[in-house]
């Protein structure tokens, strides 16, 4: 069988940047491209971003995906909390010191805005290195995104226009989060700079933005009508980080998200 004469796929150009490609079509693909320079440019642009990425994200690359954000605790995490908690209580006040344990365990526990920043930055840092496969719907179907988002995550979700801000919107997934659902909509600017939007439901009705630093990457937290937002970029620009996380904040208000 010839596989000349078998049109090259977009998935084997994406396996051809990324070393990916079998053997057999390699050189059926350097063919094509010779002769389609359309697509030989979108596969350079797509090399010139890997290495991009690479070279601003590979420290992080290869860290393992933190717990919390597998797919699989989605529903079942509220439950195993409220299990945990009901069993610690049992245990504490069985031990007799269930007003010490108590106290502690509140003077130690993380506030909502240390767990949603840890979270935002564990998503941030897990997805802004991914070249092919950085969300789940692609910034093109914005408006499928957003309703998708809203509803599985039960509020409204709103990708906001961040191109006054030197900004495209790359796409969206579902994560977890803390209490259910999590919306996280992802950013690109020029240079390669990625720039992350995490939302989940929280306890606070409203809170005020607070700053967050991890290595090298910023975080902006703030909390709107029951609903927490953190705003994750390169940190060593928080100017730039202040920006775009008030943009995000106006559009939201605007909408209603």
């Amino acid at each position: 069988m010839n596989d000349r004469n078998i049109p090259v796929t977009e998935d084997e150009l994406h396996a051809y940047v990324d070393g990916e490609l079998p053997a057999e079509r390699r050189a059926d693909v350097e063919a094509w491209l010779a002769a389609y320079p359309e697509d030989a440019e979108r596969v350079q642009s797509w090399r010139a971003m890997a290495e991009m990425l690479h070279a601003r994200y590979d420290a992080v690359a290869l860290e393992p995906v933190p717990a919390r954000l597998e797919l699989e605790r989605l529903e079942r995490r509220p439950r195993q909390w409220l299990y945990g908690a009901a069993a610690a209580v049992l245990v504490a006040f069985v031990a007799g010191g269930s007003a010490g344990w108590l106290a502690h365990g509140a003077a130690n526990a993380p506030s909502t805005f240390q767990s949603f920043t840890a979270d935002a930055l564990d998503a941030h840092r897990l997805y802004v290195v991914e070249v092919r496969h950085p969300v789940e719907v692609g910034g093109n179907e914005r408006d499928h995104l957003q309703a998708w988002l809203t509803r599985r995550c039960g509020w409204t979700v709103f990708a906001p226009n961040l191109e006054a801000s030197g900004l495209k919107l790359v796409g969206g997934r579902l994560l977890p989060g803390p209490n259910g659902p999590a919306s996280f909509l992802m950013y690109e600017g020029a240079s390669g700079e990625r720039y992350t939007i995490y939302s989940a439901k929280t306890e606070n009705g409203a809170t005020q933005m607070r700053y967050a630093k991890t290595d090298k990457d910023g975080a902006l937290f703030w909390a709107e009508r029951g609903v927490g937002y953190v705003v994750s970029g390169v940190g060593a620009d928080r100017d730039r980080l202040n920006k775009v996380a008030q943009a995000v904040y106006d559009q939201a208000e605007k909408s209603g998200g």
